[in-house]
């Protein structure tokens, strides 16, 4: 099947390009996941009981479960946008120390909402576990959604600090390297001698300490003592 060459332009774009990737991918999932697990308990998730006009939340009736799905979920789904705008404008960024400290940024926070998440989702579902069945006519479903979502979300957070932790390792700096045009000293490794080259001179420059290494001349021997000779008596 041939692809027409729009098409193929399409797919070849820098857009396309971002969004295949698969940080881009799960900051979209984690992103969603938080806006279905806060909207849902915020649009039903406070009601009230059938012999009261006030609202309570039907998660056994601790307004703070509400509170702390729809806080977080909120914070997620802010944090996914944010750092899609700066994944977007990634290749702007030209000091490696800048880019080392936002993908350290990325991984702990990565790691720090997937506790969030577990946390969470322990939470919730042990409320919704001690809420009476039939205190709320609503709601059931949308906290049953919320509940699942915050699951998932977990495993997409856990994703995004895995990959956060890969790109760190890829694009770590390489260490400093001292050359000579900066002027450092250069030390020389000595190579073993050799019988047919006693004498081994290297090359030295202007901002090079090398060290020389001789073989001793066989002509260059240790000064003998003087010899005494006894004359003979006259």
């Amino acid at each position: 099947m041939h692809i027409p060459e729009s098409l193929q332009d399409l797919a070849d774009s820098e857009a396309v390009q971002f969004l295949k990737r698969p940080k881009t991918i799960a900051r979209i999932f984690a992103g969603v996941f938080s806006l279905i697990a806060f909207s849902s308990l915020l649009t039903d998730g406070y009601q009230n009981k059938t012999n009261s006009s006030q609202l309570h939340c039907v998660l056994s009736s601790n307004n703070a479960g509400c509170s702390f799905a729809v806080g977080a979920g909120l914070l997620a789904f802010l944090s996914c946008l944010a750092f899609l705008a700066l994944d977007a404008h990634e290749g702007l960024i030209t000091s490696s120390r800048f880019k080392t400290a936002f993908q350290l940024l990325d991984f702990i926070l990565a790691a720090l909402w997937a506790g969030i998440w577990f946390v969470g989702f322990c939470f919730l579902a042990n409320q919704w576990q001690h809420s009476l069945p039939r205190q709320f006519l609503l709601g059931s479903s949308s906290v049953k959604a919320a509940i699942t979502f915050a699951f998932f979300s977990i495993l997409v957070w856990i994703l995004q600090a895995y990959l956060a932790l890969q790109d760190l390792r890829n694009d770590a700096p390489v260490p400093y390297k001292r050359s000579l045009d900066d002027g450092s000293v250069v030390v020389t490794s000595l190579s073993p001698l050799s019988a047919t080259s006693p004498v081994n001179t290297p090359t030295t420059g202007p901002h090079s300490l090398s060290y020389t290494s001789s073989a001793l001349s066989p002509h260059l021997t240790t000064p003998k003592a003087p010899r005494l000779t006894m004359m003979p008596d006259t």
